[in-house]
């Protein structure tokens, strides 16, 4: 039995135990060859096989861990490793600080219709990708869609068949004994999201209830009712619930954002703009303002940062003077040095270059006196 401390291949040191998932436990781990932690899953394996049929399971459980280390995308966890030890088959993946949607909706409640539409666009990218290269995920529900504390989604499991997929969320077709489709993760995906909005299965727990009909998903409903539909031959292919989705966002999804997830602080705008939010692009005067007095009280109001001030800084804009107040431009006078130079200014001009060749001939007469 596995405990914190235990080694696993040799390599692997169990820390913790970080969640629970269909096929057992999930374990905080550290990589003691290459210094990194990772998270660790014991694959599940039937018990009580004959010993041929043992190692073809053993043998079966090696290859869907290869399969699912094939996968490349965002929103799949990456699996680094898949390695026997002793009767045990163990899957090494990336470490993701993260919650599973199961236990995400059971805390905070559903998601809006916009909030799931947005999340089942990443997870059927991902799932695109994975069919793309072969793999059928299989086990797709609530439980392994993970919602990661940065915002991102990540499927796991991927490929993997566990203790096999909840039935709530398992195909029609898969109940009567077919095998894994495309079209039963489309499926399966259609009552994840469902799940996500309605805060409970489309068929029941058992997946063998009448369907219940959608109250809360608003705009989502067409494209579920598409992606639920019993026979797998008229549901929608990945790619194309990918563009139904996408059409409820408007195209205006970036990444999925937990509702609890803290609110943006809005500022009043009576805040004033401090320097540090004027644009750098703007003219700077290289004359000094003159100092005012300003109260405390006003002080640390002026000082006070406000990243998220909803006003936009616009400098304001000199008046330009009408063209019969614009003052005639004087002619210059003979022998000036620049059009338009006062007097004052050409003697001022005159006097500083005087100064300077005298320093000039200075430096020069020093130079030749200690030669």
């Amino acid at each position: 039995m596995s405990s914190e401390g235990s080694i696993v291949g040799g390599r692997y040191r169990l820390d913790q135990p970080i969640g629970r998932g269909r096929a057992g436990i999930v374990w905080l781990a550290f990589d003691t060859r290459l210094f990194r932690t990772v998270a660790m899953k014991r694959m599940y394996l039937p018990v009580g096989l004959p010993p041929e049929r043992a190692e073809q399971a053993r043998a079966a459980a090696m290859q869907e861990g290869k399969d699912a280390a094939r996968i490349e995308h965002p929103c799949a966890i990456k699996v680094f490793d898949v390695l026997p030890d002793g009767e045990d088959i163990w899957l090494v993946m990336e470490y993701i600080p993260s919650r599973s949607m199961s236990t995400f909706l059971t805390e905070h409640g559903t998601l809006t219709p916009e909030q799931a539409a947005s999340l089942g666009i990443q997870l059927g990218k991902a799932l695109t990708a994975i069919h793309a290269a072969g793999i059928v995920h299989r086990t797709l529900e609530p439980g392994t869609v993970l919602l990661a504390d940065d915002g991102g989604v990540k499927l796991t499991d991927i490929g993997i068949t566990g203790g096999g997929p909840t039935p709530a969320y398992r195909a029609p077709e898969v109940t009567r004994g077919l095998p894994p489709s495309m079209p039963a993760d489309v499926f399966s995906l259609g009552a994840t999201l469902y799940a996500a909005v309605e805060g409970l299965a489309p068929f029941g727990e058992d997946g063998q209830s009448s369907e219940r009909p959608p109250q809360r998903a608003g705009v989502l409903s067409g494209a579920l009712r598409k992606m639920l539909r019993a026979d797998p031959l008229v549901r929608p292919t990945m790619a194309d619930t990918v563009h139904s989705l996408s059409a409820i966002t408007e195209g205006k999804e970036t990444a999925f954002i937990p509702p609890t997830a803290p609110a943006m602080p809005t500022v009043p705008a009576s805040w004033p703009v401090t320097a540090a939010q004027v644009p750098q692009q703007l003219p700077v005067s290289p004359v000094p303002l003159p100092q005012q007095q300003v109260a405390p009280q006003q002080a640390a109001t002026q000082q006070m940062p406000h990243p998220m001030a909803t006003q936009q800084y616009a400098p304001p804009t000199a008046q330009a003077a009408p063209p019969s107040a614009a003052a005639p431009v004087r002619p210059s006078p003979a022998g000036s040095s620049r059009p338009g130079m006062s007097p004052t200014t050409r003697k001022w001009v005159l006097t500083v270059a005087a100064i300077v060749v005298a320093v000039l001939v200075g430096i020069g007469i020093s130079e030749l006196l200690f030669l």
